[in-house]
Parts: C-alpha cells; structure tokens; sequence
C-alpha cells in the first residue's frame, strides 16, 4: 500500500519513517504470566519465560535478551523509553531516534537475514514480514517479535506493554503506558469542542490522505475534527489519494503536513497548486507543519504529536 509510511498504513501513524511503506495489522493480547506454580525467578531472570501473543504468533522467550535488534524505528523509540536501550545491540537504518540508538545500514523494508545473524542477536523485533524474513530467521533459530502497524491508540499501548514484558522492562513500559494514557487525556479534555473545525492531513504531496478510521486519524478524532478524507471517492481504503479540486472544494480550515522534510512541502509549496491559493487554511495562515516521524509512529512519542495538534486547534479555535 503506498501511503502510509512505516507507522500507518502499514507509518503511527507503520511507520512512515521518510521512505517506506509498511504494513496495516492487528496486535495480540497483553504477555501471559507464568505458571503460578513454577517458582519465582530473581535477578535479572524475573518475569521469565514469558509468552508474547504477537503477530507471528505465540512467541516464548526462556530468559531476558540481551543483544535486540529492531528493525522498526517506532519499536526503537519504545525499547529506549521503556529502559531496554542497553540490551540494543543494531537497529535499522530508519531508526533515529533516540540519538543513541546504535544505527546500522540493516534495512527492514529490505531485511538481509545474514546481516541480522552476524549481529548475532537473542530477540529481533520488527513491524513487517517483508521477504518472509520472520520464518527464515526461524530457520537459524532467531526468536523473533513480529508487532504490526497499530491502527488505534489502545494496540499501541499493548505494544509497548507487550515489549516491556518481552525485555525484562514490564514496570517501566507500564510507567510509560500510563503516562501516555494521561497525557492523551488531557489533552482531549482541553481541547475547544464548540467549534466543528475541518482539516486535511497531507501524507505526502501526491496527495495521500488518511481518512478518521486510521491511527493517525482517530488521534485527530480526539480533538473534535472532521476529516475531509472521509468523504473521498475511495476513502474505504484509509488512505485516499486525494484530487487538488477535490480538496480546494472541501476548503478545509486545518491542513496538517506530514511531508515536510520528506517533499519539503509547507504553506508557500501549497499555494502553488490549482486551486489552493485561496484556501481558507492558507490564507488564515492555518497550515501546520508535522514533524515527518512523529506524524508515522505510533510508540511513545504520540503524545508530542496529540500535542502538536492540539495546539493548532487551540489557536484556530481561538481566532
């Protein structure tokens, strides 16, 4: 699927890290708990084996891992926040933040099942099955995370609990959880609701769009936004390619751009087009400008862009 970029579409929203294209699923269940007769583990073996329902499968992990390697930027910004940074021993070439992520030329759109092997890690974890790579890591018996696109926030929060108890890090990934969980919630209550504001989230400038039923788009529903996409010919898909007179006829008062630093788009790019100079977003000086990676990941940093949104409404909503 072309639009969403690694956190998306499968991206957060999917990740649409700059370049790729990632893929939509479903995450699995919160980590089952060990038998409550087996005896209790200490040290750095407590909480394991724990069994992960992820989305290659039931995944049981012995001891605690020591040498990860991601293959998703979202999953890196988790593992970082969630305190697993010391046990990351690679991560792929989108992965850029945090800064201390120990980047390497491993691709996950491209996934070289050799290069992974030489980092000769206990735990890969990745966002997409791109070239079967799951099973013929399986193959070498590399144990193996497989955790999709989320496509609404509460998969995104299993996600990162989910990698907590795979890690050895479930206290500090529930921490997170529970301050995201927070955090998102005030800035919902916060937001103005009297006036219906209308918006365009701009994927990239061809232009895609994505519609109220994607991740990206129910973040936005917290604020009390209509999506113009949601009323886009094939807008059933998630992620219309919208027409420049479709748009210019919707007028909406928001634009959000997502393609920033990818297609150096901004409000003077916009004007350009047939049909836009005239719109309402544009000329009340209404076009927000995302940052690229925030606006397709959905890990931890979610909360920046609910925050970078409600400050837009807050300020339309204002005016």
């Amino acid at each position: 699927m072309r639009p969403v970029r690694t956190a998306f579409a499968g991206a957060l929203l999917g990740t649409f890290v700059l370049a790729g294209c990632g893929q939509t699923g479903t995450t699995a269940s919160p980590a089952a708990s060990p038998a409550a007769s087996a005896p209790a583990p200490t040290g750095d073996s407590a909480g394991f084996p724990v069994t992960i329902d992820a989305g290659n499968g039931k995944v049981t992990l012995t001891k605690k891992p020591e040498r990860i390697v991601s293959l998703s930027a979202t999953h890196t910004e988790t593992l970082f926040a969630i305190g697993a940074g010391p046990q990351v021993v690679a991560v792929d070439d989108q992965s850029n933040f945090p800064p201390e992520a120990p980047k390497t030329d491993l691709s996950g759109f491209k996934p070289n099942v050799e290069a992974i092997v030489a980092q000769k890690p206990d735990l890969v974890i990745l966002s997409d099955d791109l070239d079967k790579v799951v099973a013929e890591l399986g193959k070498v018996n590399v144990p193996v995370l497989l955790q999709p696109a989320a496509t609404k926030l509460d998969e995104a929060y299993e996600e990162i609990a989910e990698l907590g108890a795979a890690t050895g890090n479930k206290a500090k990934a529930d921490e997170v959880v529970t301050g995201m969980k927070s955090a998102m919630d005030k800035l919902a209550a916060e937001a103005p609701k009297d006036k219906k504001l209308t918006y365009y989230h701009e994927l990239d400038q061809t232009p895609y769009a994505a519609t109220s039923q994607t991740f990206i788009g129910q973040v936005y529903s917290m604020f009390g936004l209509t999506n113009i996409a949601d009323k886009a010919p094939d807008a059933a898909g998630g992620y219309p390619k919208l027409s420049a007179e479709f748009v210019a006829q919707a007028d909406p008062q928001l634009i959000f751009l997502a393609d920033v630093k990818c297609c150096q788009q901004n409000k003077d790019t916009l004007a350009k087009r047939p049909g836009w100079k005239s719109l309402s977003a544009i000329k009340n000086d209404q076009v927000i400008l995302l940052d690229d990676d925030l606006a397709s990941r959905w890990g931890p940093r979610v909360v920046q862009l609910a925050e970078s949104i409600g400050a837009a409404v807050s300020k339309a909503g204002a005016s």
